[in-house]
């Protein structure tokens, strides 16, 4: 095979790649435009009458500011804990280090329905399965690894001699985190709560077991809805939640890059 005949292959399968991943997207994004009663692409027709819809239904509304808290709390519950084990794994020999490290591969290797059944035995023994908050401890314990492999990427990138010269001069261990290495690292934190987020925001069938008819959070008043019937107001839904996940991409590109985060990973 010549080279160009290489190059060629190559590029076709790139924009192979590009189509298949992009295909759902435009897809759904072309069926919420749609000025017809039923979901359809092509569209018939263009209209935003779903977006308004959407935007003046209380229960949408109220389940995506339900997501919105559950995604907030896995954050701060995350951003603090995953920071401390990151620095914790990537500078210290741990006791327990390969224990630490089969742990971080739980998320590949663990159905979720079964990570869901034993958090609900566990939440509902505690006796605080039926509220909003435990949802969001539930995907920060299921997606924390992501967190600290962020942080730890960062940290394997940070020059030690930079902490070794503050204490140095004098300064306690705790001051020499604050002021030397959680500053170096705050790319791979801010990375990591992102992704922490948009993984509790999304989150699905963890949230499907931990809820009540109450508190949905908004996938689950989405399956709750495409169960009888789909409709474009569910399309238009799944556009915000791109538009979304597309927002936060180009908040992480501005604050610390993305070939950071493609590092940390």
């Amino acid at each position: 095979m010549t080279e160009r005949s290489k190059h060629i292959a190559l590029w076709l399968l790139v924009g192979f790649s590009i189509v298949t991943l992009s295909a759902p997207t435009i897809v759904i994004i072309g069926a919420s435009l749609t000025a017809g009663k039923i979901i359809a692409f092509p569209p018939e027709g263009l209209s935003l009458k779903w977006y308004a819809q959407i935007a003046t239904a209380s229960d949408l509304r109220a389940a995506f500011l339900r997501s919105l808290y559950v995604a907030g709390v896995c954050t701060l519950i995350a951003a603090p804990a995953g920071t401390l084990a990151g620095v914790a794994l990537a500078k210290y020999r741990l006791r327990f280090q390969k224990t630490l490290q089969i742990y971080l591969l739980l998320p590949f290797t663990i159905p979720l329905i079964g990570s869901g059944v034993g958090l609900m035995l566990v939440f509902g023994a505690g006796g605080i399965l039926g509220s909003l908050w435990p949802i969001g401890l539930a995907c920060c314990a299921i997606n924390l690894p992501f967190m600290i492999w962020a942080v730890a990427g960062s940290v394997n990138a940070l020059d030690p001699d930079l902490e070794n010269a503050a204490a140095n001069c004098g300064a306690p261990p705790v001051q020499t985190f604050f002021a030397v290495t959680l500053p170096a690292v705050m790319p791979g934190v801010i990375t990591g709560a992102l992704l922490m987020f948009i993984l509790a925001l999304n989150e699905f069938l963890v949230s499907l077991l931990l809820v009540d008819a109450r508190i949905v959070t908004l996938p689950v008043q989405i399956y709750n809805s495409i169960r009888s019937i789909i409709t474009p107001d569910l399309a238009a839904i799944s556009a915000v939640f791109v538009v979304v996940a597309g927002i936060a991409i180009a908040l992480l590109d501005r604050l610390v890059g993305l070939d950071i985060f493609l590092k940390s990973k």
